[in-house]
């Protein structure tokens, strides 16, 4: 049986921040972005600081790379549904914050913000998605370019380079089945697991660094702890869950009930009503009162009378 690794949001908190295990975190990118990364320091931004009021399914961090461009990395385990607003959030505060007062618009830095989920979010069958921004003419569906001295300027071949890109990655949506190297990756953030013949990058300095028993024995503590939150957590998730069924039912049932006494007593009352006006008809009738007069005291038209 494959040992479990630490957990890639634990290992983002704690570990991957140092220099000396870059590499992980590069292999990752690399394979993600479909280039070769290498990270030239991990930076401090509002959204990323430590502090005694972080959440333990918050999970931040922002790295720049040779190319100066910006990668923010979000994991998010519990639900979140607004985490979306929070990418878009988390990208424009880094562009703000890493621009220079003063500074041309041409300065504004790249940014890659990549979204690390364990929970559904929105509606889509694949676990990963990728999204740019691109401009498309209203009347001739053209797109919009960069002409030859904007290319110069920006040294980009595409309007979309100069806008963030996005990455959801949604793990529980992943079957568990490597087709590729990115898969790889995958299964290891689902699975904390890396099995014989990933080649994956940044995955061979995973298996060696990201061992449990190799953390100091107070950071050994913290990891378990951490652990028994994530466990404690989605217990109270799926318990809350499973009493919202059972109390929906509960009430739907109730409910039911109510709404078929209430309706039940109306519809006595109504039939009630019509049978004593049809009882009425019937004795008028019989004491041989013309059926126009009966129809105006009871409220019974003619053609039923004449039924009666």
């Amino acid at each position: 049986m494959t040992n479990k690794l630490i957990r890639f949001d634990w290992a983002i908190k704690k570990i991957l921040r140092s220099k000396a295990n870059f590499a992980i975190l590069e292999g990752f990118l690399s394979e993600l972005l479909k280039t070769d990364i290498t990270i030239i320091n991990v930076l401090e931004s509002e959204g990323n600081k430590e502090s005694e009021k972080d959440k333990f399914n918050r999970v931040d961090i922002l790295v720049k790379n040779e190319k100066q461009e910006l990668i923010l990395i979000e994991v998010q385990v519990a639900t979140e549904h607004d985490f979306l607003s929070r990418l878009l959030y988390g990208s424009s505060k880094v562009i703000t914050e890493y621009m220079s007062q003063g500074a041309e618009y041409k300065e504004v830095k790249k940014v890659y913000a990549i979204g690390i989920v364990y929970f559904d979010l929105g509606q889509g069958e694949d676990y990963i998605y990728h999204g740019v921004t691109e401009f498309q003419g209203i009347h001739l569906h053209d797109e919009l370019k960069l002409n030859n001295d904007q290319k110069l300027l920006y040294q980009r071949e595409h309007v979309r380079e100069l806008y963030p890109e996005y990455y959801i990655i949604k793990i529980n949506q992943f079957n568990d089945v490597a087709k590729d190297t990115l898969d790889e990756w995958i299964y290891f953030l689902k699975n904390e697991e890396i099995k014989d013949g990933f080649h994956a990058k940044g995955l061979a300095e995973a298996k060696e660094k990201l061992i449990p028993m190799k953390l100091p024995e107070n950071e050994q503590a913290k990891y378990a702890n951490y652990l028994e939150d994530l466990h404690y957590q989605a217990s109270m998730v799926g318990s809350s869950y499973g009493l919202g069924m059972i109390k929906g039912k509960i009430e739907g049932l109730v409910e039911g009930i109510e709404k078929g006494k209430i309706e039940g007593k109306l519809e006595g009352k109504l039939e009630g009503k019509l049978e004593g006006k049809l009882e009425a008809a019937r004795n008028m009738l019989k004491k041989g009162i013309d059926i126009a007069t009966i129809a105006e005291v009871t409220g019974i038209n003619e053609r039923d009378i004449n039924d009666l």
